[in-house]
């Protein structure tokens, strides 16, 4: 048992488990009783987005300097309290179950989970491999 970052919106993989949305927004146009159904997620848990004003500067990031720079920030953003109690749990929980989390973008490079997935990694979260 572990946990996927996933990209919501994409097929599911056998065993996955709850699909966490980590997004600041639920997917446009889609009933919020098709969320599920639809492979978006079945749990919003935007908590571990980013602030409104921070997604916006991460989007817009085009150099390695600019994304450096919303990483930092967004990791200052998940040491609050609420935040990394959250991570805390997600970590422990994946040793004994299989749950997924994720967001929108296409390359996961460029995208918050890349941070979550190193965040859950150092404290000792068991990741599936990609």
């Amino acid at each position: 048992m572990a946990l996927r970052i996933v990209r919501l919106g994409t097929p599911r993989a056998p065993g996955e488990g709850t699909r966490i949305g980590t997004v600041r927004r639920p997917p446009r146009g889609v009933p919020k009783a098709e969320f599920a159904s639809q492979n978006w997620y079945d749990v919003w848990y935007p908590l571990l987005s980013p602030s409104a004003e921070l997604m916006t500067q991460g989007q817009q990031a085009q150099t390695d300097k600019e994304w450096q720079l919303f990483t930092k920030l967004f990791r200052k953003e998940l040491a609050q309290p609420e935040a990394s109690r959250t991570l805390d749990l997600l970590a422990t929980l994946s040793h004994h179950g299989a749950m997924s989390l994720g967001c929108y973008c296409e390359n996961e490079a460029r995208c918050h989970r890349s941070v979550l997935r190193e965040e859950l990694a150092g404290r000792g979260a068991s990741i599936a491999a990609d």
